[in-house]
């Protein structure tokens, strides 16, 4: 099942995926009530995924939250052949430090969100605590929901009346230009038909 799993996402071009040892189902590392499975399952699995890839970088990903766990899970990831270990929901910067003692040279991603346990810090803090990744997985859709609400809230107070579409602002000419920009990053572009004639 991994193997299939793991040739499909390198086939449809994916370059790295994290492996979670978050039991289903599966919430968001930064809330409570978080529940992981016995770390000898995890390994089990990850090692299925790392002996499966060709050139996928594999995110060895704990959301462990008792401090002594929290530790010799990240060892163990550590151990592997995991590209990069993440400890997700660290809480504070000392236990950013006690995470990057005990793994060693291996890299460690850090991730990023809003309001989430993890202190907010920046890249410059973060290269100088040892984190060598950081990710961004909410900003985009934070900003997104604000905009949406902002949306919807402005469209109820003019009665339905939909905004002029003014310079800077999207309308339907610039949401396909940028579909097609976007399509055009992963597609070749539609071969022209060539017609001989004399």
């Amino acid at each position: 099942m991994y193997k299939r799993q793991v040739q499909h996402l390198e086939a449809i071009g994916a370059s790295g995926v994290i492996l979670e040892d978050q039991k289903r189902p599966r919430r968001c590392g930064h809330v409570n009530g978080k529940q992981i499975l016995p770390l000898e399952e995890y390994l089990e699995k990850l090692d299925l995924v790392l002996a499966a890839r060709r050139d996928l970088v594999v995110v060895a990903r704990t959301d462990a939250t008792e401090e002594d766990e929290i530790l010799r899970r990240a060892e163990a990831l550590a151990a592997t052949d995991a590209d990069v270990v993440l400890v997700d929901g660290v809480r504070s910067v000392e236990w950013i430090r006690k995470v990057r003692d005990v793994i060693g040279d291996k890299p460690l991603l850090f991730n990023q969100i809003a309001g989430g346990k993890s202190p907010r810090l920046s890249l410059t803090e973060l290269t100088e605590l040892g984190v060598d990744v950081a990710i961004y997985s909410t900003p985009c859709l934070f900003a997104a929901q604000t905009a949406m609400d902002t949306a919807l809230a402005d469209l109820k107070r003019d009665d339905g009346r939909l905004p002029e579409v003014t310079p800077g602002s999207v309308g339907v000419a610039e949401c396909l230009g940028l579909l097609e920009k976007n399509i055009s990053r992963h597609h070749a572009p539609a071969a022209t038909a060539v017609t001989a004639g004399r």
